[in-house]
């Protein structure tokens, strides 16, 4: 989901009144520091994320002390304005999450003044990648035994929700299926065979005739950014793929809302 640039006149605006409390008590002030690197140290980073999904992915990881800058009821991050409270997370931070299509996160940590780290997450829910980015922050972290515990959790949960999937499968084949470009991952975790994809534009009417042609039995559509229905008169179901965690920033009901869609679709009860 495309998420670009906030209210930067609103982030210079609350920097300022952070600076002027700053300035009020020294001490506080002087207690950022030790506070960072102290949480660092004993392998509990204070780490900062942008949405629920880097949140998930930071708790996967091993972190503990996470706190979510843009609330997940905002599906359009331009629509929020950062409040002080915010910015005074991030300026204590260790770390800062954000993904490649989040620019507005490093004014976010411009505007609070903060010695964190800024890393970037790429959010994708592909089984492999989630390994991945899970063991590389973990590394960050150093919270390296806890990101191989979930993981071992995660294997045993993904698994189970494969043979369950193709265990459904409509005359026992792997169903054809075109998906969003971001949700392509739930056509993995169905064993689905993708014909092809489309987005995060709408379907043009040249891919319309080029998908309706691949004649899949299902639409695995996002979501978060919707364009309708992507091939009306085709006779593939359209299923809403989600692929934010909520506030527990945990990213296994994720797939296993996928699936629970996924299985209605395909005719399961």
């Amino acid at each position: 989901m495309a998420r670009t640039r906030v209210r930067i006149p609103a982030l210079v605006a609350l920097s300022a009144a952070l600076l002027l409390t700053a300035a009020c008590g020294s001490d506080k002030a002087s207690d950022d520091a030790p506070a960072r690197s102290g949480g660092e140290a004993k392998g509990k980073p204070v780490v900062v994320v942008t949405t629920t999904w880097e949140g998930a992915f930071a708790k996967a990881a091993g972190a503990e002390d996470v706190k979510v800058i843009v609330p997940q009821s905002v599906h359009h991050a331009p629509d929020y304005d950062p409040k002080p409270s915010d910015l005074a997370a991030v300026a204590k931070a260790d770390f800062v999450l954000y993904a490649p299509f989040e620019p507005y996160a490093a004014k976010i940590k411009e505007a609070a003044g903060s010695k964190a780290k800024l890393v970037e997450v790429g959010l994708d829910n592909d089984p492999d990648k989630v390994r991945a980015e899970v063991d590389r922050l973990g590394a960050l972290f150093g919270t390296a035994d806890a990101a191989t515990k979930w993981k071992t959790g995660f294997d045993a949960e993904y698994g189970k929700l494969n043979k369950e999937l193709q265990a459904v499968w409509p005359g026992g084949k792997s169903p054809a299926v075109v998906a969003q470009v971001f949700t392509a991952w739930s056509a993995k975790l169905a064993g689905a065979t993708v014909a092809g994809t489309y987005g995060p534009e709408a379907v043009t009417p040249a891919q319309l005739a080029e998908l309706s042609a691949m004649k899949p039995a299902l639409v695995l559509d996002n979501a978060h950014m919707s364009t309708g229905t992507v091939l009306p008169d085709s006779g593939a179901k359209q299923v809403k793929i989600v692929n934010y965690p909520g506030e527990d920033l945990d990213l296994l009901p994720v797939y296993r809302n996928a699936a629970a869609e996924l299985k209605k679709a395909m005719g399961a009860s």
